[in-house]
């Protein structure tokens, strides 16, 4: 590869992990995804990533804070649903 078709590659890569970012895509799903969907290896899509992180340490941060309350809440709205069936399943007076 040429200095600018490894430039415009390494551009793709990092368009593509913005657009993991989007979906909240934690490093390792957004290296499974682009490997999946763009047959990137997940060397390249890690290299890259950790550059932007290095590069945007506060918003990395940030997304990383955000991501784990994300996933705390999902948790707990999960149990809260369980909770909430066999709250009805075990009501005698529930009809199913």
């Amino acid at each position: 590869m040429g200095d600018s078709s490894s430039a415009s590659y390494i551009h793709m890569v990092h368009h593509l992990i913005e657009e993991c970012i989007v979906f909240n895509m934690s490093k390792e799903e957004c290296m499974e995804a682009l490997s999946k969907h763009a047959n990137i290896k997940p060397v390249i899509t890690s290299t890259v990533w950790k550059e932007l992180e290095k590069e945007n340490k506060e918003f990395f941060e940030m997304y990383s804070k955000s991501r784990k309350e994300t996933i705390r809440d999902h948790h707990h709205d999960h149990q809260s649903t369980e909770t909430n069936h066999v709250r009805t399943t075990d009501d005698p007076h529930h009809q199913n």
